[in-house]
């Protein structure tokens, strides 16, 4: 039981993103991991499993993929032996369907995300949850919108941005969400790359459409019609062209 321990132990302080963890702290883990086999080309998870869990790929290479706008799956990041990264939280409007998936055979260690921070950090889930988020800053949210951008047409982008604006501003109000910051055409025209006047157009068009509404200055916006409006332009660039 030693010798195997001591080989889980070697192990582990050969992962880089990992090796600052003491001899203590790498026992300990080394314990409490449950370890299984993934196939080649097979599933290790997917946003289906618990965001509670902790994945530690301990030998072979994995890759986290994704579906872009045209619905095709495509790799984002291959994933070396280590910590894998957790997928980030849901962008409002945007589905990316991540996974993580074994290109060759792949040895994965799992253990519960609370018992890895207590083990290596000393802290409850819940408080490094919540200072990461305050400490990044959601710039991960940033890159996945820019990212996003790159296939989608004004109206589309402008739309997303009001949704996030919606998440981070808004508050319930009886036509929808209103948002509690002025939403500046000039701001928003910054926001999605375009003019200050095409902003102007497209958000005439968003308020004939009951997509938002203006009262007393302020901006409501109506998600659920914003949302169903995202997902009607993608099924539209996903059928196929008629002859």
């Amino acid at each position: 039981m030693r010798r195997v321990r001591a080989s889980s132990i070697r192990r582990l302080r050969a992962l880089k993103n990992i090796s600052w963890l003491t001899a203590p702290q790498l026992e300990k883990l080394a314990l409490a991991l449950t370890v299984s086999t993934v196939e080649k080309r097979a599933i290790i998870f997917d946003e289906k499993h618990s965001p509670d869990s902790a994945f530690i790929l301990l030998a072979g290479v994995a890759r986290i993929t994704c579906r872009n706008r045209k619905g095709q799956r495509t790799s984002v990041i291959m994933i070396a032996p280590g910590m894998i990264p957790g997928f980030p939280p849901p962008v409002p409007g945007i589905s990316y369907n991540f996974r993580c998936e074994a290109v060759t055979p792949c040895q994965i260690g799992m253990i519960d995300l609370a018992a890895f921070l207590e083990i290596s950090l000393g802290v409850a889930s819940a408080d490094f949850k919540r200072m990461a988020a305050s400490y990044m800053g959601r710039w991960d949210l940033v890159q996945l919108r820019c990212a996003n951008f790159m296939n989608c047409t004004l109206e589309e982008r402008l739309a997303l941005t009001l949704l996030e604006l919606s998440e981070n501003f808004g508050v319930p109000d009886a036509k929808g969400t209103r948002l509690t910051l002025p939403a500046r055409h000039k701001d928003l025209a910054e926001l999605v790359g375009a003019s200050r006047p095409r902003i102007t157009e497209h958000m005439s068009m968003f308020e004939r459409q009951h997509l938002i509404a203006r009262d007393n200055r302020q901006l409501i916006i109506d998600r659920d019609r914003l949302e169903s409006f995202l997902a009607q332009t993608q099924v539209s660039e996903n059928s196929p062209a008629t002859v």
